[in-house]
């Protein structure tokens, strides 16, 4: 797989992005964790070298294992490692954003103890805190780069106007944003920002939460945080998985499964540099890797998005 520069940085990352949302309880459920671990090792074999987390998946559960397979696996150093924080979910009143500067530093430590690494390659801030001045933020960053904590800094869920207040102090290496065939939104501003002023993008629910996969039938039913979601019941899951059985066809003429052509189109748009993949099970990194192989034509770029475009506005419409 051929690695790409993440932005500005010197940070060499695969296309494909091994996702740890998963290991987050309260949105998923409780997820094995001895399948997940093989599949960090399958993502490795097959030339994944970046992986994303977060302290607040699983409020420190999530890099807690993967520290554990760190210590057991020695892997550490074939990964670009990237974590994130936001969530102060230490507080005694309840998690709430917290991008202090004494709160960043401490946020730090603890994911580095938690991933047994005594370096972050990608610190990332998890959402905007309008609370905190950005040269506080800078302060933090500037003092973890010092120490050799943290190589580069991102951020996750910005607008363009929030990531132009954040550069004014420090170097932004990447944008982390939602962007799939049904969350398009990032099209308009945040890509274009992106792109002129050479920051990295990994986004993540490249798959829209599995569901454009194509494991997914009208009968199936979501327990977790998709439940009540307008495009995962009823008339709107079905309008969806109309649009997915249709690119099945465009997927079998190039030789891909729905999942890889999804995360393709993803990658083709040249804004992005990562896409993220969220993996439960070595099949689920297997199962994407070959979307980085090669371009996606325009032609049947704008083919998916238009139909996609036309199956969302209809599974809204059906949930009014």
């Amino acid at each position: 797989m051929q690695l790409r520069t993440l932005g500005s940085s010197d940070l060499q990352v695969s296309p494909i992005c091994f996702g740890c949302w998963q290991l987050s309880p309260a949105w998923w459920g409780v997820v094995p964790v001895e399948p997940w671990a093989k599949a960090v090792k399958t993502a490795l074999d097959h030339g994944v070298n970046f992986i994303d987390i977060a302290d607040a998946y699983g409020d420190g559960l999530a890099e807690t294992e993967l520290g554990k397979l760190f210590q057991r696996e020695g892997v550490r150093d074939r990964f670009v490692l990237a974590t994130k924080f936001y969530w102060n979910f230490t507080a005694p009143g309840g998690r709430h954003p917290d991008t202090t500067r004494d709160y960043i530093l401490r946020a730090c430590e603890a994911s580095l103890r938690r991933l047994q690494t005594d370096r972050i390659d990608l610190y990332q801030i998890h959402g905007w805190d309008p609370l905190t001045r950005p040269d506080e933020v800078a302060a933090a960053f500037a003092q973890l780069q010092r120490e050799g904590k943290v190589r580069w800094f991102g951020v996750s869920n910005l607008n363009p106007e929030q990531m132009e207040l954040y550069r004014g102090h420090f170097n932004l290496a990447s944008l982390q944003p939602p962007y799939s065939l049904l969350a398009r939104e990032i099209e308009a501003r945040e890509l274009p920002y992106c792109l002129r002023h050479n920051i990295g993008v990994l986004n993540y629910s490249s798959l829209h939460r599995g569901l454009l996969g194509g494991r997914y039938t009208a009968e199936t039913k979501f327990t977790d945080h998709r439940a009540k979601a307008p495009m995962f019941q009823g008339a709107g899951l079905q309008a969806v998985l109309a649009a997915v059985e249709e690119a099945k066809v465009i997927a079998a003429e190039l030789g891909l499964t729905m999942a890889e052509l999804a995360v393709r189109w993803v990658l083709a748009h040249p804004a992005v540099t990562s896409a993220i993949v969220g993996v439960k099970t070595p099949d689920h990194i297997t199962g994407v890797v070959k979307a980085a192989d090669a371009p996606l034509s325009q032609e049947t770029w704008h083919r998916l998005a238009a139909r996609f475009a036309q199956a969302k506005s209809e599974a809204l419409a059906a949930t009014k």
